[in-house]
């Protein structure tokens, strides 16, 4: 996020922070007219209202779904309490499985996340969504999604790497988790998170990025796991660093999958927000999966 009230308030809405008029009325405060904000908001190109839901229908997955276990627990951690929420398939004891991390973008642990975790756990896999507000005392404390935002930009790197491994090393040693076949999810800035997580552990046996911020490209030598890059073309500021990224993992010899989605835009994949384009959102979760499969479930 920038220091710019406005931007960052366009970015809150294309991630589902609040609807069109919620975005107008706060706008308002800024150009001083319903009006302006309204032209504002019209040369976003975000306008126009959610597409049709396409596959969403199939993959989201309710909190009183029969196939899922899903409940907010509270772990240690380095900097205090860490919560934690863990979505199970039903039949979790029956096996141990490869467990999965999903990691917010920067507002915190929502409900979309939430919903997210539950589609992995459906899919087959432990799934822990990890707050990484808990330091702030955790997300459900901030009920404006402005003030989550800035919750969140309080937070350290450091303090998000430590909150995530913390996460990983707890599943890793359940007895229903298979601790060699660990995964990683994350969205926004939770995909920048992925990265570092990535070439700071070894850990992980596959990672997955939805349009996050990458790391300085010489610490991408680093990388721990086979990465899947997902990511938008219209989302210029991080996808026009792409190029770097591709060139910096071939010479590491790193493995790889990377998608740019043709006339998507940031946040294509949260179903909440402005932004969501239900053919790439379907497209790459499919290839999410995939990605799980070879690399988890051996």
């Amino acid at each position: 996020m920038t220091n710019d009230p406005i931007k960052n308030l366009i970015h809150l809405y294309e991630d589902g922070a609040f609807n069109r008029r919620e975005l107008i009325t706060r706008l308002t405060k800024y150009t001083g007219s319903m009006a302006a904000a309204t032209a504002l908001v019209e040369s976003t190109g975000l306008a126009q209202s959610p597409p049709a839901a396409g596959c969403l229908t199939e993959v989201r997955v309710s909190e009183t779904d029969p196939a899922v276990l899903s409940q907010m627990i509270t772990i240690h951690g380095e900097g205090g309490p860490l919560f934690v929420y863990q979505s199970l398939p039903r039949d979790y004891a029956s096996a141990p499985r490869p467990a999965i991390l999903v990691i917010h973008e920067n507002r915190g642990l929502n409900d979309h996340i939430l919903d997210v975790n539950r589609r992995v756990a459906k899919a087959g896999y432990v799934a822990v969504a990890v707050d990484l507000l808990s330091r702030q005392g955790g997300s459900s404390q901030f009920t404006d999604p402005v003030q989550a935002t800035a919750a969140y930009n309080r937070t350290q790197p450091e303090e998000r790497r430590q909150d995530m491994l913390s996460a990983l090393w707890t599943i890793r040693d359940q007895k229903y988790v298979r601790g060699d076949r660990l995964g990683t999810v994350g969205f926004c800035a939770g995909g920048g998170n992925v990265f570092d997580l990535a070439v700071n552990t070894d850990q992980l046996a596959a990672a997955v990025v939805f349009y996050g911020p990458p790391p300085p490209v010489e610490q991408l030598a680093n990388l721990n796991a086979p990465l899947l890059g997902l990511f938008a073309e219209q989302d210029r500021g991080i996808t026009g660093r792409i190029p770097a990224v591709l060139t910096a993992l071939n010479e590491a010899q790193k493995p790889y999958e990377l998608h740019i989605y043709q006339n998507a835009r940031h946040a294509f994949h949260n179903d909440t927000g402005a932004a969501y384009e239900p053919t790439a959102a379907c497209d790459a979760w499919q290839k999410t999966l995939a990605f799980f499969a070879r690399h988890l479930n051996r």
